[in-house]
């Protein structure tokens, strides 16, 4: 996919125009820490009993992703978000976020090196 596919460019371009190259470096810096912690907490909560916990988990990221204009892995995130699946089906689900995520994040650092 393409860097169009994966980025909200308009989204980034304001913040470029508002914000400058410097902050939305640490806007992205900022996010690849946390979506560690996210995609952590989203693969304790694979279980059927940890229902409520695994939509809480998914929201913050969705919430994060659309912030910094990830729309590939906002959309995954909204697929998932409320998915009762099994324990299994779910860590299929995580294991496609991560890739998504690599493959945004990479995205990301490929726009902002040629902004």
């Amino acid at each position: 996919m393409s860097e169009n596919t994966h980025l909200d460019v308009a989204l980034l371009e304001g913040y470029l125009d508002n914000l400058g190259q410097s902050v939305v470096q640490q806007m992205l810096d900022l996010y690849l820490g946390q979506s560690v912690i996210y995609i952590d907490d989203i693969s304790k909560n694979l279980s059927v009993e940890l229902q409520r916990e695994w939509q809480e988990s998914c929201h913050k990221m969705k919430g994060a992703a659309g912030s910094v204009g990830l729309l590939q892995v906002h959309k995954k995130l909204v697929e998932i978000e409320k998915s009762e699946a099994s324990s299994d089906a779910k860590k299929t689900m995580v294991d496609e976020l991560k890739q998504l995520n690599e493959n945004a994040t990479d995205a990301f650092f490929s726009w902002l090196s040629k902004v």
